[in-house]
């Protein structure tokens, strides 16, 4: 008799912590990105 573990809730768990973690990699990169950018454009206008 052989007990084989279902890999499968491991494998989705992986994808969500990854899902999870680049889309808030993506929001900060993005809140980055403005905050430059309205730092430039203050900049230009001087």
């Amino acid at each position: 008799m052989r007990e084989a573990l279902d890999h499968w809730p491991f494998v989705i768990g992986a994808y969500t912590v990854g899902g999870v973690a680049l889309g808030a990699l993506i929001a900060w990169s993005y809140q980055t990105m403005r905050k430059a950018e309205k730092r430039r454009e203050e900049m230009r206008r001087k």
